[in-house]
């Protein structure tokens, strides 16, 4: 009885040629040219990113009017935005002025320098995270291409840090992680990890289920205990996300990162007073942190207890 294979259907498509076709003239190139690129970029996808980590949140606030508005038969409320807006549509503005950026006001990281942080039109100041998510873009860009060469892992590692990048910056602002990137991102883990790319496909499965329940276990339990939620869904789903990318046994150190990097920037935060003892702290950009070093770094953790 013929099989069907997922590889090699994809290895014999059209597509899948011109792909490596690219990518043998990519990695032909010599190893400068190759991180230059891969900087440049990732520079520009930051510069992306920066425009979701905007407006999705605003996407989704009016998408949930809209639902409220329709099922109660009242009115949407006062919504001064486009009709069409999308992560294409309207052109970038300035948050105070509404001034429309221009492309050299757009180019990352070099435009924000030459403005000094400052709209062109109303002198208003921009957003240190602009830039910085640009640079991170980058970073991890190199990063992918350093640990794993000009090849086609590299380009999946760099997708999965970058949409840990853009949730980072969304929870960081708005203490919410959108199911519209959490979810995909859990299935694109199993796609990636067919073929054993980052963990094998049992353990992907195993560590989507393990993230899920154990975040969701300290939930109830702190529920039980305090009578308050202590997180939120948002990250059961993400380490669910982590764990299909990188497998169960990724998940122990993951946590671990995440809750001493998150402790650490708690006290922080309350020792400058940026943080009252009872406001919570978004848990999405150490989850992040701890799959980003998981991903680059291997599992020290993991073998130092045995595993």
């Amino acid at each position: 009885m013929p099989t069907f294979s997922v590889h090699a259907f994809f290895s014999n498509a059209p597509l899948a040629n011109l792909s490596f076709g690219l990518g043998t003239a990519f990695a032909a190139l010599p190893q400068l040219w190759q991180f230059a690129f891969a900087i440049a970029f990732g520079l520009i996808v930051g510069s992306f990113l920066n425009v979701v980590a905007h407006r999705l949140p605003i996407m989704l606030e009016r998408a949930w009017r809209l639902e409220i508005s329709e099922a109660t038969g009242q009115a949407a409320g006062d919504d001064s935005l486009p009709e069409r807006y999308n992560l294409c549509v309207p052109r970038s503005t300035c948050p105070h002025c509404g001034h429309t950026l221009r492309a050299h006001e757009n180019i990352p990281v070099l435009s924000y320098a030459l403005l000094r942080g400052r709209c062109s039109s109303c002198r208003a100041p921009i957003s240190v995270r602009y830039p910085l998510v640009e640079l991170a873009g980058g970073a991890l860009a190199a990063a992918a291409l350093a640990v794993y060469g000009p090849t086609g892992t590299a380009l999946a590692a760099f997708g999965f840090t970058a949409a840990l990048l853009a949730m980072s910056a969304i929870d960081a602002e708005t203490r919410l992680l959108p199911d519209s990137l959490t979810l995909p991102l859990l299935w694109a883990g199993f796609i990636v990890n067919f073929d054993d790319t980052f963990a094998t496909l049992r353990a992907a499965v195993a560590g989507a289920i393990a993230g899920y329940l154990f975040l969701w276990c300290i939930y109830w339990l702190f529920r039980f205990v305090r009578g308050v939620e202590g997180m939120g869904y948002g990250d059961f789903k993400l380490l669910a996300a982590l764990g299909a990318w990188l497998g169960w046994a990724a998940l122990p150190q993951i946590v671990l990162i995440a809750a001493v990097t998150g402790a650490v920037a708690g006290l922080l935060a309350m020792w400058t007073g940026r943080l009252r003892f009872e406001e919570p702290l978004p848990f999405g950009p150490f989850l992040a942190l701890g799959g980003v070093v998981t991903l680059f770094g291997g599992m020290p953790i993991f073998h130092a207890l045995g595993g």
